[in-house]
């Protein structure tokens, strides 16, 4: 019965008067963080098996800056035609609304959630050229007895890796200066470079550094070791389970984007997110599919909200 009302619902939506599904209309997919971080690979591992599933072109479009709020908010005043849709992320719609006094969006108010589309695990980096530790304990210990003066380099103000890397002085009793970049990619080529020696990242666009030996794991934000990093510990393994929640990515779209159309995109991506090839895809970029409701998704995101904002209360971060 749902099945057969999930298809009476795609087919109506296919023909609904003002509703523009033309096959020959690509469907937008914004990417609010540039090229090469963990969030463009999530967005770009649908393009594909989506083009397929819908029968129509799938363009990704990356709309950098702002910690992610300014392709939130060309989202969000996009119409809700069914041909746009966005990436949201943990930053985007928990963090961000956390700790920035104003947004250019409201992430409730301005969207309708369409489905989470991976977790994401996170990693902490050094460049093992720059700041030689061998393990947590050593960069624990390192920082104490250099309180100050060591940096770390995040994806931007407000970002995951800001919250992670913030809770991470917090847990640990030590001091870093905090270098915000507009992104991933520009972050990590900076670590990569050696101007920044500590990184708090999404294992997905960190890991092929850290296989090639450029970068150096020394602690993931998982509730178990990873296929991916079998030896790097956890968190809460390292006694800091308060920094062991993993992040997450997720499709959402224009608060007046019709739920027909919403659907139509939810049962693509989750169909997508089933086939091995692309779960094999995630995974090997330490991204861990997932698919669930627009209801759920939705729900998740407040959630996400309350707990950002305690989390920015408890690390103290706050931004005009």
């Amino acid at each position: 019965m749902q099945r057969r009302h999930i298809l009476a619902v795609l087919a109506a939506a296919s023909v609904a008067p003002g509703m523009s599904f033309a096959q020959d209309k690509p469907l937008r997919i914004v990417v609010p963080f540039p090229p090469g971080g963990a969030t463009d690979i999530a967005g770009r591992a649908l393009q594909e098996p989506l083009q397929r599933l819908l029968g129509q072109p799938v363009v990704i479009e990356n709309r950098a800056g702002a910690g992610g709020s300014i392709g939130m908010a060309e989202i969000a005043r996009a119409p809700g035609d069914g041909l746009t849709f966005g990436v949201a992320t943990l930053s985007t719609h928990g963090v961000n609304p956390a700790v920035y006094a104003k947004l250019p969006y409201d992430p409730i108010k301005d969207f309708v959630g369409v489905t989470e589309i991976v977790k994401a695990p996170g990693v902490l980096v050094v460049n093992p050229q720059v700041l030689p530790v061998k393990d947590f304990a050593e960069l624990v210990a390192y920082l104490k007895a250099n309180p100050g003066k060591i940096s770390y380099a995040t994806p931007g103000n407000g970002t995951i890796g800001h919250m992670w890397g913030e809770l991470f002085k917090s847990s640990t009793g030590t001091a870093m200066v905090h270098i915000p970049y507009r992104g991933a990619g520009p972050a990590i080529n900076d670590v990569l470079g050696g101007q920044v020696p500590v990184y708090f990242d999404q294992v997905a666009s960190s890991l092929p550094h850290v296989k090639a030996g450029k970068l150096k794991a020394l602690a993931v934000s998982w509730p178990e070791r990873l296929d991916v990093l079998p030896d790097v510990p956890t968190y809460a393994e390292l006694g800091y389970k308060q920094a062991n929640e993993p992040s997450w990515f997720g499709l959402v779209a224009p608060a007046a984007t019709p739920a027909a159309a919403v659907l139509r995109v939810q049962q693509a991506v989750a169909t997508a997110l089933k086939e091995p090839a692309v779960r094999d895809r995630l995974a090997g970029q330490g991204l861990y599919a997932s698919g669930t409701s627009p209801a759920d998704f939705s729900k998740q995101i407040v959630r996400e909200i309350d707990k950002m904002k305690k989390v920015a209360a408890y690390a103290k971060i706050k931004i005009e």
